[in-house]
């Protein structure tokens, strides 16, 4: 575990070395060979038959793929659909400098092989708006130059119907409107007379302050051609100095997203810890120039990018306890023409909606404008998801962004545990997101890294392996105490660890997790207690002895539970005094009594039909749901720990306050129905019986808007910084505990269900997930062929964009098989524990036949092989009488030097290696297991015959029932043939193999090391490593 926690650390600091620079290194983002193009084709000033910028010239010589194409691609072979017009125009440009020969002839050939299925689309692929403009362009362009372009009269047509396409944006948008982005006048180079006719003082007016048009390095190109203006000219020299090997689509570039977008990145990772200081130094500095712009979001021009980068900006502020008004991103909500105009467009916005979505998750009581933002967003990425025409994201491409909405909308992220979060934000970023840019695709390195990834997959399983521990030793501590074994209410263990470890990322050497994991199981069985089992009088005995914290004179549960609660409180308390020399044993004393008291009350309740009002309900219910009692005791323990005043009965923060009502509340709504079987009070209820005219939906709805209402409290509590002296992880224990409830309770009980939490609970303790990226992460590619390419001669994985290439048929059937698998297996005994996890990390994973087959194999190894504990000296181990050749002794039949037959029990699977004595015959194969029962199900024993010494050596004629093997070594003797009788020394151990599937087949040392040397050491029964052990 060390080693692993070093191998991390040493990674983290590489990549902070990498990523973290005081300045954006423009080596992170992708090269467009489309603006460099542009670039090179500026010929220089004083000698014009020369480029100006040779480096761009160069740049383009060796650049070009080796398919022929420039341009993005996906994993290095694929290209994305902007390779087209960037093919072009570089073709053009070698074609102008009389250059590339060969490179022209590879563009040339790749563009006529391939173009018509690059751009073979229909209903179901539209082309994006950037391409119709820049692609028709192109082809003009590099006809007029004399390339020979030679296309059938079928692609021809197409490109007609793009030309015509691109004529009807031209008619339709102006030079600069309010909705456009980018505006036509950044496709500046695009324009030939016949389009538009700009004039110098339309584009001088419309150039930046750094001398740029709209930042587009292509369309300033055009400019300087056009104009010759200075400004166009520094800005260009300055962008080549800057980027001397291919220049950037955009520059300068947004830095402030860019880094954004690294704090996000790393944070739905889970690596935030450690990265700490370089997270809140960019958050400080960010933040700094929001503040300078609070008054200038009125009149502004629909820039995707810009509120893109604003929503992910106030959900990173206000996680982190900035001061940020909802303003900084809901200023498009005032804009009819750009809510109109998204709207009508919302299958170009997807990201954009999902980042609005994203950011009202964290939005205060009274914020309005953020609740008006969350429901329009709502409401577009629910179209977005009927949406048959997919259409490319105008800000960022990710390949399974599809499925991320789909999970944020079925399951809000407050009812979502962090820590499953991250392996869903691990597995769903396998493939490099691709950033949309004027004209062509960019990546960001810096934020999608392999390094970053590796770091992630490593620190999960770090953290597993910290998780499985912890939960073997709080199964020891409950099985010591005997709660499972009480005879009544919910054996939670497993459940009440899980809910606390995936629902925060403390510290790696934080008790936290123990504490309150022991104490929400023993709330669990006191709770059941109290509910099911004891009587009054046995229940105020219980209250009796733990306000004086004395166990004198209990018996059976209440005995358990005061002792367990004693022993609990001792720990926590001496730990806490050796960690900060403070006493707080009467304090969490205090606060258990709070808590039994408040179930003793609500027992009377319901023990004798008395119906309490909706306030004293409420009063006695926030303490009887014991969140304070969860949070308070952990805090305790936290760096800076908790104040010992906040921790006093009935003096609860409001935070606190805040937390104990919303939990009781969506408690309430999924339990009402259960309780008003069992005759208990319930908020639901209680609104029904004191509303006689209203419906129990009615009541559910007003509880529901309540709990609305304190959880937004809740959240402004936690993520506003008030000034108090309350340390900011002591606030995150509160929302974290929060969260475990709205996931519990957010569409149904999942406390109360057995296997609903399984998968969940094996992905994130047991499963590792897989590092699966490749050298270079693939990216998503935005081409439009059809369905059936047969001419491309490329490859096929194009073939769709992003939203269509990431199919989930396969993927939900395989979900639904594992999650089969996992109700069978949990539906067991607790016998069956170390078999279970086996089952569980076989890769692939298993089928529920695969799974049944392995217990039965399992159950008929503890028949057979439980008895061989020790060393087999020429006997039978239950007997202890000799084996004699030919006889049956006990339940063994020996046939041979190195055949055993089982008589009455089916045959299993155990591994091993194997040395034999230079006499026996058959000395390189390893012994078969004959067995009467299910003779087609038979498994392989390999037995460790060590130690060989031959007794005796009668020649006896040995009746077997199987025909000769043919083998290398030359035949087996069987069929009364006669073969040696010695007397063996085995000793034997045993192991789980994987099923032989073929029974038949004999299997040789030789082929066996080459299987086993693909499987990890495992241990022997006697703790001996037997798998991957070279043959003897």
């Amino acid at each position: 575990m060390a080693s692993s926690l070093a191998s991390i650390e040493a990674l983290v600091v590489k990549l902070k070395e990498e990523m973290f620079s005081d300045h954006l290194h423009y080596s992170f983002v992708s090269r467009s060979a489309y603006d460099t193009a542009w670039l090179a084709m500026i010929p220089h000033p004083l000698e014009p038959t020369t480029p100006l910028f040779k480096s761009c010239l160069e740049w383009l010589l060796i650049n070009q793929n080796r398919q022929g194409y420039w341009g993005e691609s996906v994993n290095g072979d694929l290209p994305t659909i902007d390779a087209l017009p960037a093919t072009l125009v570089c073709m053009v440009v070698l074609q102008k400098w009389g250059l590339g020969v060969k490179n022209i002839e590879k563009g040339l050939e790749f563009m006529h092989v391939n173009m018509e299925e690059m751009l073979h689309h229909d209903r179901h692929f539209p082309l994006p708006r950037w391409f119709l403009i820049v692609f028709s362009a192109t082809i003009e362009l590099a006809e007029s130059s004399g390339l020979e372009l030679k296309f059938s009269d079928h692609m021809k047509s197409v490109i007609s119907q793009i030309c015509a396409k691109k004529q009807q944006i031209l008619g339709m948008e102006e030079l600069v409107d309010k909705c456009h982005h980018p505006p036509l006048i950044a496709y500046l180079e695009t324009f030939s007379p016949t389009d538009y006719k700009v004039d110098q003082e339309t584009i001088t007016k419309h150039l930046s302050e750094d001398g740029s048009l709209f930042q587009s390095p292509s369309a300033t190109a055009q400019a300087y051609i056009s104009t010759g203006n200075q400004k166009c000219l520094n800005y260009l020299i300055q962008l080549v100095q800057k980027c001397p090997n291919g220049v950037p689509q955009t520059y300068p570039m947004d830095e402030e997203l860019v880094e954004l977008s690294m704090v996000d990145q790393v944070e739905r990772l889970g690596l935030s810890e450690y990265f700490t200081e370089e997270i809140d130094c960019i958050l400080k500095k960010v933040y700094r120039s929001y503040k300078g712009q609070e008054s200038m979001h009125e009149n502004m021009n629909f820039i995707p990018a810009k509120l893109y980068k604003d929503s992910l900006a106030f959900r990173l502020f206000r996680l982190h306890c900035y001061s940020i008004s909802p303003r900084t991103f809901c200023w498009f909500l005032y804009d009819e023409e750009i809510l109109d105009h998204l709207e009508k467009n919302c299958g170009q916005f997807t990201s954009l909606m999902y980042s609005v979505y994203r950011a009202t998750d964290l939005m205060f009581i009274g914020e309005n404008e953020a609740d008006q933002a969350r429901s329009f967003s709502k409401k577009m990425l629910q179209k977005i998801s009927t949406i048959k025409k997919t259409v490319d994201d105008n800000v960022v491409i990710r390949p399974n962004l599809s499925k991320v909405i789909e999970e944020e909308l079925s399951v809000p992220w407050i009812a979502r545990l962090d820590h499953l979060d991250h392996r869903m934000w691990i597995e769903q970023n396998k493939e490099e997101p691709m950033w949309i840019g004027k004209a062509s695709f960019y990546r960001l390195s810096c934020v999608h890294s392999m390094g970053l990834m590796e770091v992630a997959v490593q620190n999960f399983a770090f953290r597993q392996l910290i998780y499985q521990n912890e939960l073997k030793e709080l199964k020891r501590w409950s099985k010591m105490w005997g709660l499972a074994e009480l005879g009544f209410g919910r054996e939670k263990t497993t459940y009440c660890y899980f809910v606390v470890a995936a629902s925060t990322c403390l510290p790696h050497d934080s008790i936290i997790r123990m504490l309150v994991a022991k104490s929400a199981i023993l709330i669990t069985v006191a709770d059941d207690f109290f509910d099911m089992k004891g009587s009054l009088e046995e229940l105020q005995m219980l209250i009796e002895a733990i306000h004086r914290w004395d166990g004198k004179g209990l018996s059976g549960p209440s005995k358990v539970i005061f002792n367990v609660l004693d022993d609990l409180v001792r720990d926590a308390s001496k730990i806490l005094f050796l960690q900060e020399q403070i006493d707080v044993t009467e304090d969490f004393r205090d606060l258990w009594r709070e808590t039994f008291d408040s179930w003793l009350t609500e027992t009377t309740w319901g023990k004798s039909r008395y119906v309490p009002s909706k306030d004293e309900y409420m009063e006695i219910g926030m303490i009887s749901i014991a969140t304070h009692l969860l949070v308070l005791t952990s805090s305790c323990f936290l760096n800076p720990s908790l104040p010992k005043n906040k921790i006093k009965p009935q003096k609860y923060d409001n935070i606190t306050r805040s937390l104990m009502a919303s939990a009781r509340l969506v408690n309430d709504m999924q339990s009402y129905q259960k309780e008003q079987v069992e005759g208990k009070m319930n908020l639901v209820l209680l609104h029904f019986k004191e509303n006689p005219d209203a419906s129990m939906d009615d009541s559910i709805d007003q509880v529901k808007s309540l709990l609305d209402m304190k959880r937004k409290e809740l959240l402004k509590h936690v993520f506003m910084d008030d000034n108090s002296d309350f340390p900011k992880q002591w606030k995150y224990l509160h929302l974290s505990c929060f969260k475990v409830f709205q996931m519990l309770y957010n569409s149904t009980n999942l406390f109360d269900k057995d296997t609903e939490l399984q998968v969940d609970i094996e992905r994130a303790i047991y499963i590792t997930p897989e590092n699966g990226f490749s050298k270079q992460l693939k990216s998503g590619t935005t081409c439009y062929p059809s369905r059936e390419k047969k001419n491309l001669t490329i490859n096929d994985g194009y073939e769709r964009t992003p939203l269509q290439r990431y199919g989930e048929g396969n993927a939900w059937i395989k979900r639904m098989e594992r999650q089969q698998v996992v109700q069978f297996l949990f539906g067991l005994n607790d016998s069956y524990i170390q078999v279970r996890g086996n089952i569980l990390h076989e890769k692939p994973s298993p089928t529920i036949v695969d799974a049944y087959a392995a217990l039965i194999q399992e159950e008929q190894q503890r028949e057979v092989i439980a008895p061989v504990k020790m060393n087999i000296e020429g006997m039978d181990p239950l007997t202890k009488k000799p084996l004699v050749l030919g006889k049956k002794v006990g339940n063994l039949y020996l046939l041979n030097s190195n055949q055993v037959k089982i008589c009455d029990s089916d045959s299993f699977s155990v591994s091993s290696t194997v040395m034999l004595d230079k006499f026996l015959k058959i000395a390189n194969f390893f012994p078969r297991l004959i067995t009467p029962q299910r003779a087609m199900a038979s498994s392989t024993l390999y037995i460790h015959a060590k130690g060989v010494n031959v007794a005796a050596s009668n020649s006896t004629p040995i009746e077997t029932d199987r025909e000769p093997i043919k083998t290398e070594r030359g035949p087996i003797k069987t069929k009364r043939e006669s073969i040696e009788n010695p007397f063996i020394n085995l000793t034997a151990t045993f192991s789980l193999s994987r099923r032989i599937e073929n029974p038949s087949r004999l299997v040789t040392p030789k082929i066996l090391s080459k299987r086993l040397g693909e499987r990890p050491t495992k241990r022997s029964l006697n703790g001996r490593r037997t798998v991957g052990r070279p043959i003897e």
